[in-house]
């Protein structure tokens, strides 16, 4: 079919006037009957790389498919082009007896040009029947970087589609990825037997409109995401999780901060799944959270952000997950929160698979940190990863290059890693070469007697992180190679050999220090931690002043770490005020309205910007244990029995109760106190607790032991708190 033709075809069927990339030479292809390999970067327009031809040869084309969402989003797509629904239809497991029975009717009648199926339900000898009575016109592999072990997406059934097309019969096969590194391209055209006939295109990996940055994940990065997604509003973004778990736990904080969000991963039924993702592709909501573990399927042209909630365990998943945004050419923002304890987590569910599958997997993760932690381009990184290389010093289009750092000369840390690695004969991986370099008397280093070389220890006392930014660097500039093939072992390139021969400066950016902060982590006392100073100290005084009217100690009113918040968020309702911790709804209503009052005014006239994530909302604690507790104390029953039927002692269920009362909830346990003290030493105890200076149980230990132990202690104290406070 000559061009003006090809052109028509495309205009008539689909509407557009042009074709874009290699989409015209990819159809002619296979229009000619010869087997095609597509490499081309999501938003590239692979669908349409299948979709025309099968409308325009005899027969139906089999789509394999690992998705049934995409496949349920690309049949929808295709029948809007035609008037006739028949055009397009899907058979896996979704669908009951009779449905697939109309399929099949379709099919034999010659009114569907393309039939997706899953890999597994190519696999079932009735299919296999069937697909031998139709005519084919060719076999297209969507996602096709599924046949390979070092994809991001293995899929050992992907394995078995080339001798189930020799069965049915052989026609051409048209292989599709938006991901594959030169070891995953290689794996999958010697699997689907296309290596030598095969035409291949590969298209650039650059996707400039695309903005990539990492920030360190932090105790504030569900705040964080919240902040940024009502700075975007009405745009939609996807928010990918490694839990199922955390899906949930987020989309829900997304709904009570009034963002329309919905969660989707494969533990939910089919219904439900399928509803939420209609619902994002029909903008009835702005957000939808997934597991990273289970394909989107979103063929969705206007995502503004993806946002990674975890890093994904490779650089090909995230290149997919992050290339689902700005399909259309326009903004994406690719936001991804990264600590390497996530990478720990994933490298221990690998534990239990076979050797070469866990060594497979922790190369992909030192990629991923890799690309993470460095300062470097990230455009550049990404495109090297790929075996493409960017030229251009400064992408502008992401956070290193708009961010940039100073450069560091590290030729001799550059000569000293090159030495090494030849010494070691070029047989190892990085770390076990960072090692040697630090002189590192680790069981392999003295069982190899590589502590007798002479490189051994040359660069003791350089941090590991800058020699890791200089081999990582290393790499990018052509002087060192990763061999894929033997699990990322170092090899020195004839580039590096004359950098050996004739030294020259190389300088590198340091990596970013990326300080693992669990998200439990609590936030400490201290005035200093609050944002604005001088209203803390007004806050403080109102609370003195507050406190004398009540003859109560001031940190009955609001302990501090509840002013430096109020300070630091500037609440000025009611509901704003009771997220604030240690405040609570009868604290709030109690107290609140003059600290309010004082907060607003001294907003309006310093004409305070408040901070966004002011208006983050807390999912309410549905702690079974807390709950367990107040019914049981509700209930009179004798504390050490609640303890022991939550798992407790007896100084946890304090802790527990002690967070019930700073929560600003009230709770009565005097039936237990009257059976331990009389009134008397609780009126004693009482008494210190309303004249002391502040809520520390450690002073109150050094003035009222040895009269009355720490549990006794503990008990008045929740109670003076609970009666007084709240």
């Amino acid at each position: 079919m000559d061009n003006s033709s090809l052109t028509d075809a495309l205009r008539r069927h689909f509407g557009f006037g042009t074709f874009k990339g290699n989409q015209e030479a990819i159809i002619q292809s296979l229009l000619d009957g010869r087997d095609t390999f597509v490499l081309m970067p999501t938003g590239g327009g692979k669908s349409l790389c299948y979709q025309l031809p099968a409308l325009l040869m005899d027969g139906t084309a089999i789509v394999v498919s690992p998705l049934i969402a995409l496949m349920k989003n690309q049949v929808d797509a295709m029948r809007n082009f035609s008037e006739d629904d028949s055009i397009a239809h899907f058979l896996n497991s979704s669908l009951t007896r009779a449905q697939i029975d109309k399929v099949k009717e379709d099919v034999q009648a010659g009114r569907t040009k393309l039939l997706y199926v899953a890999p597994e339900s190519l696999t079932k000898e009735e299919n296999i029947e069937f697909l031998k009575t139709i005519t084919i016109s060719f076999y297209a592999i969507d996602e096709a970087h599924c046949i390979s072990e070092w994809g991001h997406d293995f899929r050992p059934e992907y394995r078995r589609i080339r001798p189930i097309i020799n069965d049915i019969g052989t026609r051409p096969v048209i292989a599709l990825t938006a991901t594959a590194t030169q070891k995953v391209q290689h794996d999958i055209q010697k699997n689907l037997g296309m290596q030598q006939s095969a035409a291949v295109f590969k298209s650039s990996f650059n996707r400039p409109n695309l903005y990539y940055e990492v920030r360190p994940k932090t105790k504030n990065t569900d705040h964080d995401i919240i902040r940024f997604v009502k700075q975007h509003p009405g745009k939609s973004g996807i928010i990918y999780c490694l839990s199922r778990k955390k899906v949930e736990e987020l989309a829900e904080l997304l709904c009570v901060n009034n963002i329309r969000a919905r969660a989707y991963h494969a533990g939910m039924d089919a219904v439900t799944r399928s509803e939420n993702q209609d619902a994002f592709l029909m903008e009835k909501i702005d957000v939808i959270v997934a597991t990273i573990a289970f394909g989107m399927g979103i063929d969705k042209p206007d995502v503004r952000y993806v946002i990674h909630y975890d890093m994904p365990k490779s650089l090909e998943g995230y290149y997919q997950e992050t290339g689902r945004a700005g399909r259309d050419g326009g903004e994406g923002i690719c936001l991804t929160f990264y600590a390497y304890r996530d990478l720990q987590k994933m490298e221990k569910f690998m534990q239990g698979k076979p050797l070469a599958e866990q060594e497979i997997g922790k190369q992909l993760l030192a990629e991923t940190a890799s690309y993470a932690e460095s300062s470097v381009c990230r455009r550049r990184t990404l495109l090297h990863y790929f075996g493409e290389t960017y030229l251009e010093d400064n992408c502008g289009n992401c956070d290193n290059c708009l961010n940039t750092k100073k450069k560091v000369e590290a030729k001799e840390e550059l000569l000293a890693a090159l030495e090494t690695i030849a010494a070691l004969k070029e047989k190892y991986k990085a770390d076990y070469i960072i090692d040697v370099m630090l002189g590192k008397n680790t069981n392999d280093v003295k069982s190899y007697h590589h502590d007798e070389l002479e490189v051994f220890g040359c660069c003791q006392g350089t941090e590991r992180r800058f020699l890791n930014a200089v081999i990582r660097q290393a790499v990018l500039a052509g002087f060192l190679d990763r061999d894929i093939e033997n699990y990322g072992t170092l090899r020195i390139t004839p580039d590096g050999k004359n950098f050996l021969a004739h030294p020259a400066s190389f300088k590198i950016v340091e990596d970013s220090e990326f300080n693992d902060e669990e998200d439990t982590t609590p936030v400490k006392g201290g005035s200093a931690c609050a944002a604005d100073p001088e209203l803390f100290a007004i806050l403080s005084a109102l609370r003195k002043e507050i406190a004398q009217s009540h003859n109560l100690p001031p940190y009955v009113i609001f302990q501090d770490p509840s002013l430096e918040a109020m300070a630091t968020t500037y609440p000025i309702t009611t509901e704003e005020l009771q997220n604030i911790p240690g405040v609570g709804e009868g604290k709030a209503r109690r107290y609140g309205d003059e600290f309010l009052k004082v907060i607003k005014t001294y907003v309006d006239e310093k004409e305070i910007e408040r901070p966004e994530d002011l208006r983050v909302r807390s999912v309410a604690n549905k702690s079974k244990r807390k709950i367990s507790i107040i019914k049981a104390v509700d209930r009179k029953i004798d504390l050490n029995e609640v303890a022991i039927s939550n798992g407790l002692d007896f100084d946890q269920l304090l802790d527990e109760i002690e967070s019930i009362v700073n929560s600003g909830n009230k709770i009565n346990i005097s039936y237990f106190i009257d059976d331990v003290l009389d009134a008397d030493e609780q009126d004693e105890l009482f008494d210190y607790f309303r004249n002391a200076h502040s809520d520390s149980l450690e002073d109150a230990y050094k003035e009222l032991c040895p009269d009355y132990t720490e549990e006794e202690i503990r008990l008045v104290r929740i109670k003076f708190l609970s009666e007084l406070g709240n």
